[in-house]
Protein backbone atom coordinates (compact mmCIF):
# COMPACT_ATOMS: atom_id res chain seq x y z
CA UNK A 1 0.00 0.00 0.00
CA UNK A 2 1.37 3.37 -1.00
CA UNK A 3 0.30 6.56 0.78
CA UNK A 4 1.29 10.00 -0.51
CA UNK A 5 1.45 13.26 1.46
CA UNK A 6 1.49 16.26 -0.84
CA UNK A 7 2.73 19.84 -0.51
CA UNK A 8 -0.09 22.36 -0.31
CA UNK A 9 -0.26 24.95 -3.07
CA UNK A 10 -3.09 27.29 -2.15
CA UNK A 11 -2.61 30.83 -0.91
CA UNK A 12 -2.02 31.26 2.85
CA UNK A 13 -1.80 27.48 3.38
CA UNK A 14 1.16 26.50 5.56
CA UNK A 15 -0.11 23.20 6.96
CA UNK A 16 0.84 19.66 6.04
CA UNK A 17 -1.37 16.58 6.29
CA UNK A 18 1.09 14.34 8.14
CA UNK A 19 3.59 14.53 10.98
CA UNK A 20 6.58 12.36 11.86
CA UNK A 21 4.41 10.81 14.58
CA UNK A 22 1.62 9.82 12.17
CA UNK A 23 4.09 8.69 9.50
CA UNK A 24 5.51 6.14 11.95
CA UNK A 25 2.03 4.88 12.76
CA UNK A 26 1.01 4.71 9.09
CA UNK A 27 4.11 2.66 8.34
CA UNK A 28 3.17 0.44 11.27
CA UNK A 29 -0.18 -0.18 9.59
CA UNK A 30 1.63 -1.36 6.46
CA UNK A 31 1.80 1.77 4.29
CA UNK A 32 4.79 2.88 2.28
CA UNK A 33 4.67 6.63 2.96
CA UNK A 34 5.92 9.05 0.31
CA UNK A 35 6.11 12.75 1.18
CA UNK A 36 6.48 15.40 -1.50
CA UNK A 37 9.60 17.44 -0.90
CA UNK A 38 9.13 20.63 1.16
CA UNK A 39 5.60 19.56 2.13
CA UNK A 40 6.21 20.32 5.79
CA UNK A 41 8.64 23.24 5.58
CA UNK A 42 6.05 25.93 6.40
CA UNK A 43 4.84 23.86 9.37
CA UNK A 44 8.34 23.47 10.80
CA UNK A 45 8.61 19.83 9.66
CA UNK A 46 11.60 19.50 7.30
CA UNK A 47 12.07 16.62 4.90
CA UNK A 48 14.71 15.17 7.21
CA UNK A 49 12.13 14.73 9.99
CA UNK A 50 9.85 12.77 7.68
CA UNK A 51 12.80 10.67 6.46
CA UNK A 52 13.81 9.91 10.04
CA UNK A 53 10.25 8.67 10.67
CA UNK A 54 10.59 6.25 7.75
CA UNK A 55 9.05 8.17 4.84
CA UNK A 56 10.48 8.44 1.34
CA UNK A 57 10.83 11.96 -0.07
CA UNK A 58 9.52 12.47 -3.60
CA UNK A 59 11.01 15.25 -5.77
CA UNK A 60 7.67 16.57 -7.00
CA UNK A 61 3.90 16.07 -6.92
CA UNK A 62 3.75 13.70 -9.89
CA UNK A 63 6.32 11.40 -8.33
CA UNK A 64 4.57 11.51 -4.96
CA UNK A 65 1.11 10.53 -6.16
CA UNK A 66 2.11 8.12 -8.92
CA UNK A 67 0.59 4.74 -8.07
CA UNK A 68 -0.52 6.01 -4.62
CA UNK A 69 -3.46 4.12 -3.16
CA UNK A 70 -4.15 6.89 -0.63
CA UNK A 71 -3.41 10.63 -0.83
CA UNK A 72 -3.37 12.84 2.28
CA UNK A 73 -3.80 16.56 1.85
CA UNK A 74 -5.11 19.63 3.65
CA UNK A 75 -7.02 21.22 0.76
CA UNK A 76 -6.84 18.51 -1.88
CA UNK A 77 -5.36 18.17 -5.33
CA UNK A 78 -5.98 20.92 -7.81
CA UNK A 79 -8.23 19.75 -10.62
CA UNK A 80 -5.43 19.82 -13.19
CA UNK A 81 -3.37 17.45 -11.05
CA UNK A 82 -6.12 14.94 -10.37
CA UNK A 83 -5.50 13.16 -13.67
CA UNK A 84 -1.98 12.23 -12.54
CA UNK A 85 -3.33 10.14 -9.67
CA UNK A 86 -4.12 6.46 -9.98
CA UNK A 87 -7.74 5.67 -10.83
CA UNK A 88 -9.53 4.54 -7.70
CA UNK A 89 -7.08 6.27 -5.35
CA UNK A 90 -8.53 7.47 -2.06
CA UNK A 91 -8.09 11.21 -1.42
CA UNK A 92 -8.58 12.53 2.12
CA UNK A 93 -8.74 16.33 2.46
CA UNK A 94 -10.87 19.32 3.37
CA UNK A 95 -12.43 19.92 -0.03
CA UNK A 96 -14.85 22.83 0.53
CA UNK A 97 -17.36 20.91 -1.61
CA UNK A 98 -20.10 23.56 -1.64
CA UNK A 99 -17.69 26.06 -3.19
CA UNK A 100 -15.27 23.95 -5.23
CA UNK A 101 -17.81 22.00 -7.25
CA UNK A 102 -15.76 22.10 -10.45
CA UNK A 103 -12.83 20.49 -8.69
CA UNK A 104 -15.07 17.62 -7.56
CA UNK A 105 -16.03 17.07 -11.19
CA UNK A 106 -12.33 16.74 -12.01
CA UNK A 107 -11.94 14.19 -9.22
CA UNK A 108 -14.89 12.21 -10.52
CA UNK A 109 -13.52 12.31 -14.06
CA UNK A 110 -10.16 11.06 -12.80
CA UNK A 111 -11.87 8.19 -10.98
CA UNK A 112 -10.77 9.31 -7.52
CA UNK A 113 -12.63 8.33 -4.37
CA UNK A 114 -12.59 11.68 -2.59
CA UNK A 115 -13.45 12.12 1.09
CA UNK A 116 -14.41 15.61 2.30
CA UNK A 117 -13.17 15.54 5.88
CA UNK A 118 -15.47 18.40 6.86
CA UNK A 119 -18.42 16.07 6.11
CA UNK A 120 -17.37 13.56 8.77
CA UNK A 121 -20.47 13.27 10.99
CA UNK A 122 -20.31 14.71 14.48
CA UNK A 123 -20.92 11.46 16.29
CA UNK A 124 -19.03 10.12 19.30
CA UNK A 125 -17.14 7.51 17.30
CA UNK A 126 -15.85 10.14 14.86
CA UNK A 127 -14.66 12.76 17.33
CA UNK A 128 -11.02 11.87 16.76
CA UNK A 129 -11.51 12.42 13.00
CA UNK A 130 -13.25 15.80 13.27
CA UNK A 131 -11.03 18.24 11.39
CA UNK A 132 -13.54 21.07 11.80
CA UNK A 133 -13.23 20.86 15.57
CA UNK A 134 -9.46 20.41 15.71
CA UNK A 135 -8.83 23.34 13.40
CA UNK A 136 -11.58 25.62 14.77
CA UNK A 137 -10.27 25.17 18.29
CA UNK A 138 -6.93 26.66 17.28
CA UNK A 139 -8.63 29.37 15.20
CA UNK A 140 -10.62 30.50 18.24
CA UNK A 141 -7.44 30.78 20.30
CA UNK A 142 -5.57 32.64 17.55
CA UNK A 143 -8.47 35.08 17.03
CA UNK A 144 -8.07 36.32 20.60
CA UNK A 145 -4.29 36.61 20.20
CA UNK A 146 -4.81 38.58 16.97
CA UNK A 147 -7.35 40.80 18.72
CA UNK A 148 -4.94 41.47 21.56
CA UNK A 149 -2.24 42.44 19.07
CA UNK A 150 -4.54 44.90 17.27
CA UNK A 151 -6.06 46.31 20.47
CA UNK A 152 -4.27 49.36 21.83
CA UNK A 153 -5.03 48.59 25.46
CA UNK A 154 -4.50 45.76 27.95
CA UNK A 155 -6.89 42.83 28.43
CA UNK A 156 -6.78 42.34 32.21
CA UNK A 157 -7.60 44.78 34.99
CA UNK A 158 -4.39 46.24 36.39
CA UNK A 159 -4.23 48.16 39.64
CA UNK A 160 -1.12 50.32 39.89
CA UNK A 161 0.08 53.27 41.93
CA UNK A 162 -0.67 55.45 38.92
CA UNK A 163 -4.25 54.26 38.66
CA UNK A 164 -6.40 51.36 37.52
CA UNK A 165 -6.56 49.91 34.01
CA UNK A 166 -10.07 48.65 33.25
CA UNK A 167 -10.41 45.14 31.79
CA UNK A 168 -11.27 44.76 28.12
CA UNK A 169 -14.82 43.79 27.21
CA UNK A 170 -14.93 41.03 24.63
CA UNK A 171 -17.98 39.74 22.79
CA UNK A 172 -17.82 36.40 20.96
CA UNK A 173 -20.46 35.87 18.28
CA UNK A 174 -21.07 32.19 17.64
CA UNK A 175 -20.41 29.71 20.45
CA UNK A 176 -19.28 26.69 18.48
CA UNK A 177 -15.84 25.15 18.88
CA UNK A 178 -13.98 28.30 17.78
CA UNK A 179 -16.21 30.57 19.83
CA UNK A 180 -15.89 28.53 23.01
CA UNK A 181 -12.10 28.49 22.71
CA UNK A 182 -12.15 32.25 22.10
CA UNK A 183 -14.22 32.73 25.28
CA UNK A 184 -11.83 30.59 27.31
CA UNK A 185 -8.74 32.35 25.92
CA UNK A 186 -10.15 35.86 26.45
CA UNK A 187 -11.07 34.93 30.03
CA UNK A 188 -7.56 33.63 30.65
CA UNK A 189 -6.21 36.98 29.48
CA UNK A 190 -8.44 38.75 32.01
CA UNK A 191 -11.20 40.15 29.81
CA UNK A 192 -14.90 40.46 30.67
CA UNK A 193 -16.54 38.16 28.11
CA UNK A 194 -20.04 37.93 26.71
CA UNK A 195 -21.18 35.64 23.90
CA UNK A 196 -24.14 35.03 21.64
CA UNK A 197 -25.43 32.09 19.62
CA UNK A 198 -28.80 31.11 18.16
CA UNK A 199 -28.65 27.69 19.83
CA UNK A 200 -30.06 27.64 23.36
CA UNK A 201 -27.77 24.74 24.26
CA UNK A 202 -24.81 27.10 23.93
CA UNK A 203 -25.92 29.08 26.98
CA UNK A 204 -24.74 26.51 29.50
CA UNK A 205 -21.43 26.08 27.67
CA UNK A 206 -20.79 29.83 27.56
CA UNK A 207 -21.63 30.29 31.23
CA UNK A 208 -19.46 27.33 32.24
CA UNK A 209 -16.49 29.22 30.79
CA UNK A 210 -17.35 32.37 32.70
CA UNK A 211 -19.03 34.25 29.88
CA UNK A 212 -22.35 36.08 29.90
CA UNK A 213 -24.86 34.72 27.35
CA UNK A 214 -26.66 37.25 25.15
CA UNK A 215 -29.59 35.89 23.17
CA UNK A 216 -33.19 36.55 22.21
CA UNK A 217 -35.10 33.62 23.66
CA UNK A 218 -38.42 32.75 22.03
CA UNK A 219 -40.21 29.76 20.48
CA UNK A 220 -38.01 29.78 17.39
CA UNK A 221 -34.82 29.27 19.35
CA UNK A 222 -36.00 25.83 20.41
CA UNK A 223 -35.52 24.68 16.80
CA UNK A 224 -32.30 26.58 16.14
CA UNK A 225 -29.95 23.59 15.94
CA UNK A 226 -29.67 20.77 13.41
CA UNK A 227 -29.33 17.13 14.44
CA UNK A 228 -25.66 17.43 13.51
CA UNK A 229 -25.08 20.22 16.00
CA UNK A 230 -24.91 23.09 13.52
CA UNK A 231 -26.83 26.36 13.70
CA UNK A 232 -29.88 26.67 11.45
CA UNK A 233 -30.82 29.70 9.37
CA UNK A 234 -33.25 31.80 11.43
CA UNK A 235 -36.31 33.78 10.29
CA UNK A 236 -36.04 37.45 9.31
CA UNK A 237 -38.15 38.40 12.33
CA UNK A 238 -35.82 36.61 14.71
CA UNK A 239 -32.77 38.08 12.99
CA UNK A 240 -34.17 41.58 13.47
CA UNK A 241 -34.74 41.06 17.21
CA UNK A 242 -31.36 39.47 17.69
CA UNK A 243 -29.66 42.22 15.67
CA UNK A 244 -31.13 44.90 17.92
CA UNK A 245 -29.98 43.09 21.05
CA UNK A 246 -26.52 42.61 19.59
CA UNK A 247 -26.32 46.23 18.49
CA UNK A 248 -27.13 47.43 22.00
CA UNK A 249 -24.55 45.07 23.51
CA UNK A 250 -21.86 45.65 20.89
CA UNK A 251 -21.77 49.39 21.48
CA UNK A 252 -20.41 48.67 24.99
CA UNK A 253 -17.67 46.27 23.84
CA UNK A 254 -13.99 46.78 23.08
CA UNK A 255 -13.51 43.65 21.00
CA UNK A 256 -15.83 41.46 18.92
CA UNK A 257 -14.85 38.05 17.59
CA UNK A 258 -17.22 36.56 15.03
CA UNK A 259 -17.25 32.83 14.26
CA UNK A 260 -20.71 32.14 12.77
CA UNK A 261 -20.88 29.83 9.76
CA UNK A 262 -23.74 27.83 8.24
CA UNK A 263 -22.57 24.86 6.11
CA UNK A 264 -23.22 25.40 2.41
CA UNK A 265 -24.24 29.05 2.76
CA UNK A 266 -22.54 32.43 2.87
CA UNK A 267 -21.62 33.55 6.38
CA UNK A 268 -24.52 35.41 8.03
CA UNK A 269 -23.98 39.15 8.49
CA UNK A 270 -23.95 39.80 12.22
CA UNK A 271 -22.27 43.21 12.39
CA UNK A 272 -23.60 45.94 10.11
CA UNK A 273 -21.83 49.17 9.26
CA UNK A 274 -24.09 51.04 11.69
CA UNK A 275 -23.02 48.66 14.44
CA UNK A 276 -19.38 49.33 13.62
CA UNK A 277 -20.06 53.06 13.85
CA UNK A 278 -21.58 52.55 17.30
CA UNK A 279 -18.41 50.92 18.68
CA UNK A 280 -15.86 52.89 20.67
CA UNK A 281 -12.82 54.32 18.86
CA UNK A 282 -9.96 51.84 19.09
CA UNK A 283 -12.27 48.82 19.19
CA UNK A 284 -11.33 45.65 17.30
CA UNK A 285 -13.34 43.12 15.29
CA UNK A 286 -11.82 39.77 14.31
CA UNK A 287 -13.90 38.07 11.60
CA UNK A 288 -13.18 34.33 11.43
CA UNK A 289 -15.86 33.89 8.74
CA UNK A 290 -14.28 36.36 6.34
CA UNK A 291 -13.48 33.77 3.66
CA UNK A 292 -17.18 32.85 3.38
CA UNK A 293 -18.31 36.45 2.96
CA UNK A 294 -17.75 37.56 6.54
CA UNK A 295 -19.91 38.15 9.61
CA UNK A 296 -19.00 41.85 9.49
CA UNK A 297 -20.21 43.93 6.58
CA UNK A 298 -16.91 45.81 6.39
CA UNK A 299 -14.35 43.02 6.76
CA UNK A 300 -12.05 42.23 3.86
CA UNK A 301 -10.53 38.80 3.29
CA UNK A 302 -6.80 38.78 3.88
CA UNK A 303 -6.69 42.36 5.15
CA UNK A 304 -6.66 44.38 8.34
CA UNK A 305 -8.63 47.57 7.77
CA UNK A 306 -9.63 50.51 9.93
CA UNK A 307 -13.15 51.84 9.39
CA UNK A 308 -14.97 54.40 11.55
CA UNK A 309 -12.14 54.16 14.09
CA UNK A 310 -12.52 50.35 14.43
CA UNK A 311 -9.82 47.89 13.39
CA UNK A 312 -11.31 44.94 11.49
CA UNK A 313 -9.07 41.87 11.21
CA UNK A 314 -9.81 39.52 8.31
CA UNK A 315 -6.97 37.00 8.18
CA UNK A 316 -7.46 34.10 5.79
CA UNK A 317 -7.03 30.50 6.91
CA UNK A 318 -6.45 31.26 10.58
CA UNK A 319 -5.56 27.65 11.57
CA UNK A 320 -2.69 27.88 9.10
CA UNK A 321 -1.29 30.76 11.17
CA UNK A 322 -0.52 28.10 13.80
CA UNK A 323 0.74 25.64 11.21
CA UNK A 324 2.82 23.38 13.45
CA UNK A 325 0.03 22.60 15.91
CA UNK A 326 -2.82 22.60 13.39
CA UNK A 327 -0.87 20.23 11.13
CA UNK A 328 -0.19 17.83 13.99
CA UNK A 329 -3.88 17.69 14.93
CA UNK A 330 -5.06 17.41 11.32
CA UNK A 331 -2.58 14.60 10.70
CA UNK A 332 -4.03 12.67 13.64
CA UNK A 333 -7.55 13.23 12.30
CA UNK A 334 -6.56 11.58 9.02
CA UNK A 335 -4.74 8.76 10.79
CA UNK A 336 -7.81 7.98 12.89
CA UNK A 337 -10.01 8.00 9.76
CA UNK A 338 -7.90 5.52 7.80
CA UNK A 339 -6.86 3.15 10.61
CA UNK A 340 -10.13 1.17 10.93
CA UNK A 341 -10.02 0.38 7.21
CA UNK A 342 -6.61 -1.29 7.23
CA UNK A 343 -6.69 -4.97 8.03
CA UNK A 344 -3.70 -7.33 7.88
CA UNK A 345 -1.66 -4.84 5.89
CA UNK A 346 -4.31 -4.26 3.24
CA UNK A 347 -6.76 -1.40 2.64
CA UNK A 348 -10.44 -2.35 2.82
CA UNK A 349 -12.69 0.72 2.78
CA UNK A 350 -16.07 -0.06 4.29
CA UNK A 351 -18.39 2.17 2.28
CA UNK A 352 -21.34 1.02 4.38
CA UNK A 353 -19.78 2.53 7.50
CA UNK A 354 -21.70 5.64 8.58
CA UNK A 355 -18.61 7.82 8.76
CA UNK A 356 -17.41 6.85 5.28
CA UNK A 357 -20.88 7.00 3.73
CA UNK A 358 -21.44 10.55 4.96
CA UNK A 359 -18.04 11.88 3.91
CA UNK A 360 -17.34 10.35 0.47
CA UNK A 361 -18.12 12.94 -2.21
CA UNK A 362 -16.86 11.25 -5.40
CA UNK A 363 -16.70 7.56 -6.28
CA UNK A 364 -16.76 5.41 -9.40
CA UNK A 365 -16.57 8.41 -11.72
CA UNK A 366 -19.40 10.43 -10.19
CA UNK A 367 -20.22 12.96 -7.50
CA UNK A 368 -22.18 10.81 -5.05
CA UNK A 369 -22.91 12.81 -1.91
CA UNK A 370 -26.65 13.63 -1.59
CA UNK A 371 -25.95 17.12 -0.24
CA UNK A 372 -24.18 17.88 -3.50
CA UNK A 373 -26.53 16.12 -5.90
CA UNK A 374 -29.83 17.51 -4.60
CA UNK A 375 -30.73 14.30 -2.82
CA UNK A 376 -30.90 15.91 0.60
Amino acid sequence: MKLAVIRERREAENRVAASPETVKKLIGLGFDVIVETSAGDAASVPDQAFEAAGATIAPDLAAAIKDADVIFSIQGLEGTDAGNAKKGALLLASLNPFVDGDRLKDYASAGLTAVAMEFVPRITRAQSMDVLSSQSNLAGYKAVVDAAEAYGRAFPMMMTAAGTVAPAKVMVMGAGVAGLQAIATAKRLGAIVSATDVRPAAKEQVESLGGKFVMVEDEETAEAETSGGYAKEMSDEYKAKQAQLIADTLAKQDIAITTALIPGRPAPELITEDMVKSMKPGSVIVDLAVEMGGNCALSKAGEIVEVHGVTIVGHKNVPSRLAADSSALYARNLLHFITPHVKEGALHIDFEDEIVAESVVTKDGAIVHPRLTGGE
